[in-house]
C-alpha cells in the first residue's frame, strides 16, 4: 500500500468557517498576532490569552468537517494515510482520519505553563468543562494553558512529521502559504520519487525543482480533482 502524506494548513479549515490570523475577520482582527499567538504575549497577559482561546474553542464546536476533510479520510481505504496539520482544530479527527500529527498543538487540549511539552501534563477539554480558568492548575501545579505551540516556542512534533514525509510516495499540500517554518521546510524531506501536489487557489511561491503539480482551487474542489487523478494513476 502506497504511503500518502497530507500537509494541511488554514485553507483546509476555512471552508468549515474556521478563521485564521491571516484573515481580517472574526476574533483575530481584534488582537495583534504577537499578543495572542506568541509565548511572550501569553507571559505578558495570560488571562487575555486564555480567554481568547476559550472563545476560539467554543467557535470550533459550531464548525463541521468540510468535503475536503472527508475526502482525505476516505483515501485510507486505498492508501496508508498520514495527515500532518498546522491547524489546531479537530476537524480531521471528526472527518474520520486516524493518523494525525498536530504540528501546532490542539485547541481541545490544555497543558502546563511550566512544562508544556510534557505529555503527562496534557489534558483533554470536554463539554461542559471547555474553558480554562485563571488559577486552574496543571498536574505540576502551574497555571493550566492552551496546548498550542505559539510563536517563540519549539515545535516538538516536527521530527515525527519529517519521518512521515521522508517515507511518502505521494505528498499533498493543502491550504498553506508555505511561509511558516519549520512546516514549510517539510517538502524538502520528500523522497526524489515522491509525487507532490499543491491544492491552493493562491499563487503560492515554491521551489520549482520539486516538480509540484499545482491544483489552483479551493480545498474541497481540489480534493475532488486529486481523488480523480489518483484513480487514474496520474
Amino acid at each position: 500500500m502506497k504511503k500518502l502524506v497530507f500537509l494541511t494548513g488554514a485553507g483546509m479549515s476555512a471552508e468549515s468557517g474556521i478563521s485564521t490570523f491571516r484573515n481580517s475577520d472574526g476574533l483575530w482582527e481584534k488582537y495583534p498576532v504577537e499578543q495572542v499567538a506568541s509565548i511572550q504575549g501569553y507571559m505578558a497577559d495570560p488571562e487575555l490569552v486564555i480567554n481568547f482561546y476559550n472563545r476560539l474553542r467554543r467557535q470550533l464546536l459550531q464548525a463541521s468537517p468540510c468535503l475536503a476533510h472527508r475526502l482525505v479520510a476516505s483515501l485510507e481505504t486505498d492508501y496508508a494515510v498520514t495527515v500532518v496539520t498546522q491547524n489546531v482544530d479537530d476537524l480531521h479527527e471528526r472527518a474520520g482520519s486516524s493518523h494525525i500529527i498536530h504540528l501546532h498543538g490542539e485547541l481541545l487540549k490544555a497543558t502546563s505553563t511550566l512544562h508544556p511539552n510534557d505529555p503527562s501534563q496534557v489534558v483533554t477539554l470536554r463539554e461542559p468543562h471547555l474553558d480554562i480558568h485563571m488559577g486552574q492548575q496543571a498536574k505540576d501545579g502551574s497555571q493550566l494553558r492552551p496546548a498550542i505551540v505559539w510563536f517563540g516556542e519549539p515545535v516538538p512534533m516536527i521530527e515525527p512529521a519529517i519521518h512521515e514525509v521522508s517515507q511518502a510516495d505521494i505528498l499533498v499540500v493543502i491550504g498553506t502559504s508555505l511561509v511558516v517554518y519549520p512546516a514549510a521546510g517539510l517538502l524538502h524531506y520528500a523522497p526524489p520519487a515522491c509525487k507532490i501536489y499543491l491544492i491552493d487557489p493562491a499563487d503560492v511561491s515554491y521551489d520549482p525543482s520539486l516538480g509540484i503539480t499545482h491544483l489552483q482551487t479551493g480545498a474541497s474542489e481540489g480534493m475532488k480533482k486529486l481523488v480523480e487523478m489518483l484513480r487514474k494513476g496520474s
